[in-house]
């Protein structure tokens, strides 16, 4: 096979090793192989750096392996083309498993051209990313602690979640508050409720009234004052995420106009596809890499399945619930998703929901455009024959006889 890179290497990366295969050309042609490991300390990996140098290695290749890559990454990009690829393109031959074949195999794999890189934003895109997935991590915390408050109420006979919406809201959180105290009326406890809850009073007194026991009003207490420090701690996440926004604040401003995404939801995806749009060919290259597009597996001429294929976990988790937000929505995007849930179900809708705000991300970036909603009747407009036709053979099989009248559309009239 034709070698692309004449000089290059492959490392097998672990958590306190990184064994190196350099590939150089020999004068009397053929290549010459040289391995060699390291440690994964700093200073090691400063001598991996020079070590590659000294052999005059342009590109570097080693699989993406949980986080053990990244400090390989840090040190190697400056002075390298550092290819980080998918470990399952890169799979060895059965039976021939070693860490020194598989730097041997990476590196071999790289000098003819055969690897493909993973997507690896710039630095300042990696920052800003960091700080959101760590948010996210912080807000499903969060979660889980207000589960667990709900949790010890209905252990308490308390049945405050079924009166309210949200029972870290204002006036639940008084309530709560009331009840670590000691407070045991629930007619006191009632005449806390604010706002429209005050319409519930009757419900909330029968809600709130249990049997807190004393080791209960103790969790409460230390459950309420964890989710007191996480939402500081996340207030915190959302300052420093607005500064690293910065530079992208107006890809996010014009994300923020789609319906179902807040501005977090925004951060998201900028912070994870970034803003320059050349590093993916098309939008269905994106949803793709993403992994919210069906999958291909053919055999034989038949599909076999369309099942989405891993990709990008956090992005996804984001469009999803950006799509379950769309659907309440009366825009293009709502009508997209009950087409779909009524012919193929909900799952697959969302999906298709969340790949159409991923496309359309692409290209109000692309662009650099708002967005512009299609309108809830636009599925009408395309084939309106079919859907009076539909809707006719329903009524009559209904038992109905039925009769159209076009009517005439009023013409402009002109001052």
């Amino acid at each position: 096979m034709e070698v692309v890179y004449s000089r290059c290497a492959g490392l097998d990366v672990h958590k306190k090793t990184v064994v190196a295969c350099a590939i150089t050309p020999k004068s009397s042609g053929g290549c010459h192989k040289e391995i060699k490991t390291f440690g994964t300390m700093t200073s090691d990996l400063l001598h991996l750096s020079d070590w590659l140098m000294a052999r005059e290695c342009t590109h570097v290749a080693m699989e993406s392996t949980g986080e053990y890559w990244r400090p390989v990454f840090n040190i190697l990009e400056a002075n390298f083309q550092v290819l980080l690829v998918n470990a399952h393109h890169i799979k060895n031959v059965p039976g021939r498993k070693t860490d020194t074949k598989d730097a041997q195999w990476i590196g071999e794999l790289l000098m003819h051209g055969l690897l493909r890189a993973s997507f690896i934003p710039p630095i300042e895109q990696r920052d800003l990313r960091d700080l959101i997935r760590h948010r996210t991590n912080f807000i499903r915390e969060r979660a889980t602690l207000v589960n667990r408050v709900q949790k010890v109420l209905e252990g308490a006979n308390i049945k405050l979640a079924a009166v309210v919406s949200d029972v870290m809201g204002v006036s639940a959180r008084m309530i709560l508050d009331a009840i670590v105290k000691g407070e045991t009326n629930p007619q006191l406890m009632a005449e806390l409720a604010s706002k429209r809850l005050k319409d519930k009073r009757e419900q909330l007194i029968q809600a709130l009234d249990g049997k807190v026991r004393p080791h209960q009003r103790f969790i409460l207490a230390e459950l309420l004052c964890n989710i007191d420090a996480i939402d500081e701690t996340i207030e915190r996440f959302n300052q420093q995420i607005k500064e690293y926004c910065s530079p992208f604040e107006q890809a996010v401003e014009l994300l923020d106009t789609i319906p179902g995404v807040a501005r977090p939801t925004a951060e998201l995806i900028v912070g994870e596809i970034g803003t320059d749009m050349s590093r993916f060919p098309t939008a269905e290259h994106l949803a793709a890499w993403a992994g919210v597009a069906p999958g291909n597996c053919e055999s034989a001429g038949k599909r076999l399945s369309s099942k989405i294929r891993k990709g990008n976990n956090n992005l996804r988790v984001g469009l999803v619930q950006a799509a379950h937000a769309a659907t309440r929505t009366k825009g293009y995007l709502a009508a997209q998703y009950h087409r779909i849930a009524a012919r193929r179900g909900k799952k697959r809708a969302i999906i298709a929901v969340a790949h159409s705000i991923l496309k359309i991300a692409y290209y109000l970036i692309l662009r650099q455009e708002t967005y512009q909603d299609l309108g809830g009747d636009y599925f009408d407009k395309q084939k309106p024959e079919a859907i009076k036709k539909r809707l006719v053979k329903r009524l009559q099989k209904l038992g109905y006889e039925v009769l159209l009248t076009q009517l005439e559309t009023a013409s402009p009239t002109l001052a």
